[in-house]
Formats: C-alpha cells, structure tokens, sequence
C-alpha cells in the first residue's frame, strides 16, 4: 500500500453483541478509528484542527458486513484513497482478521468488512464545506489508488 500503514484494533469483549458476534456499531467504529488514522497521516491532525478550525467530516458511507469477527480477533484495517478534490475526499476502508502476525498484512485475504465513505473538509466555526488547503490535497491525492472492484456499487434490492 502506497504509503498508508494499516490500522490495527483487537475485538473486545463489549463489542460482542447477543449473536455472539462483533456487533455492526463497532465495525464502524474501528472504519472510524482508521480514518482518524488517514487524518492524522495527511495532516488533518489535532493541531490542525485547532489552528484552523476545519476538519474532515464523513457524510455519506456505504458499510458491507461480510463475516464475523470473534471476541479476541486482530484486526487490520487497509485504506485506500480513491480521489480528493476541492472540498471532497472518497475512500475505503477494508476489515481484515489477521491469522498471522500482526505485521503480515497478507495473513487474511478475505475481508470481514468493508466501507465507502464520502468525507467533506468542512470549515467548523463556519458551518459550511471548504477547499481542502493544497498541501492536504496533495498528501491525500499522492496516496491515490485504484478503486477495490467493491467500490461505488449501490444497495439493491433481489
């Protein structure tokens, strides 16, 4: 992955719902915690959150379930940029159980999770969406990758 480590987090026992699997909050609760990750890596970090007052909003995802992750599962979360313009970002995150160690992002290739997600830069004392600076535009857009064939689909119904 082009400059993006992955995400990691370990299934908790209070994530576990009463199917005895990890239960859907928390899937996007570490989806979050990964694009908290991506913020941090391109420079959308808490001091720039302070000094400027803007910040990287999700505002549309679209979450697929695809299995479950048992209580104690180790969790790897890759991300891929798929485009940054103007005011907007899009990206993926992808929900892997790690069989192997913790640094072999190939133990699993079958995710257990995926997510599409819309993000706005969004001026916070403003109320409004604002162009991403271009030094932010350029971090996001140098992490650029291909979209996942999952990618862009819509809901619908059998």
């Amino acid at each position: 992955m082009p400059g993006l480590p992955l995400f990691h987090d370990t299934v908790r026992p209070e994530w576990i719902d009463y199917n005895g699997h990890m239960s859907e909050a928390f899937y996007v609760l570490v989806f979050g915690y990964a694009t908290d990750a991506l913020m941090e890596r391109t420079g959308l970090d808490a001091a720039y959150r302070k000094g400027t007052g803007c910040s990287m909003y999700t505002v549309e995802a679209h979450v697929r379930y695809l299995r479950d992750a048992p209580e104690g599962a180790q969790l790897a979360v890759r991300t891929r940029v798929l485009g940054a313009a103007g005011k907007k970002a899009r990206f993926t995150h992808e929900m892997y159980v790690v069989k192997g160690p913790r640094t072999d992002p190939e133990a699993d290739t079958c995710p257990v999770a995926t997510t599409e997600l819309l993000a706005l830069h969004v001026d916070q004392e403003a109320g409004r969406a604002t162009p991403f600076p271009d030094a932010v535009r350029e971090r996001l857009s140098a992490l650029m990758e291909e979209p996942p064939s999952w990618a862009g689909r819509s809901i619908t119904a059998p």
